[in-house]
């Protein structure tokens, strides 16, 4: 095998690094933790101060609530494929196939008025899952970004060997 095809063989996919990396280890750990404090919230404290609320507001709290929890829920389908991929249980082509199956881009919060009808947690807890989509948004288009495209420079000992060799190779 010649050393450009052992190079090849032996390449290292960028997004395979990526979700081994440091940077997906604190995204995992910060998202699955968002997961489990909305969980809380919202089956504790927040079930309490939805009943509070004046019924525009319970109405735009039902909605925000569930579109928190979807968008958490996609995040969290999405960082679970890449653990598989970091734990070696499944390749990050395997995980790509998968993930065409979570919607990132979805689950958007209302307008800023309605937000502002809800409990501070709440809003908070909202704001922190958007800035996690942008994150993993954002490695998301890293890991998958198109592998850049090849330039190889022509090599004129390569060249006058090919050559040698087609002459030789004619002859024979």
């Amino acid at each position: 095998m010649s050393d450009k095809r052992s190079v090849e063989a032996g390449a290292v996919s960028f997004g395979e690094r990526l979700a081994n990396s440091q940077v997906f280890a604190a995204l995992f750990r910060d998202g699955m933790a968002l997961v489990e404090e909305t969980a809380s919230y919202l089956d504790g404290p927040g079930r309490q101060e939805s009943k509070k609320l004046e019924r525009s507001a319970a109405l735009v709290y039902a909605t925000e609530s569930m579109r928190l929890t979807t968008r958490l829920m996609q995040l969290a389908s999405w960082l679970l494929l890449h653990r598989a991929v970091k734990e070696g249980e499944m390749t990050l082509a395997q995980a790509s196939k998968e993930k065409a199956k979570v919607r990132l881009a979805s689950c958007e919060p209302g307008d800023v008025q309605s937000i502002a009808l809800l409990p501070q947690k709440l809003r908070e807890l909202i704001a922190r899952s958007v800035k996690l989509q942008a994150e993993v948004r954002r490695l998301d288009a890293t890991m998958y970004a198109a592998p850049p495209v090849k330039v190889t420079a022509s090599n004129p000992v390569e060249r006058q060997l090919g050559l040698l060799r087609a002459a030789f190779e004619s002859e024979a």
